[in-house]
């Protein structure tokens, strides 16, 4: 007799892009959520995001998750 097997589920990466605009210029860029270098504006220099050990710190506005 065949043994039933259960799907196993394949997890989904919980990390995405980020389209974030810069505070001081208005520049649009886009930034990895899980940075683990420092991310600085490609204008004016202004740090958008900073490594912390798992997600960044944001400190642009998010405009949009990229898929």
């Amino acid at each position: 007799m065949p043994q039933r097997f259960s799907k196993v589920l394949i997890p989904q990466p919980r990390s995405k892009f980020i389209k974030v605009r810069c505070p001081d210029c208005g520049n649009e860029q886009v930034v990895f959520s899980h940075a683990a270098m420092a991310v600085r504006c490609l204008i004016c220099g202004r740090a958008l995001a900073e490594p912390t050990g798992g997600k960044a710190k944001i400190a642009g506005h998010t405009i949009k998750i990229l898929d």
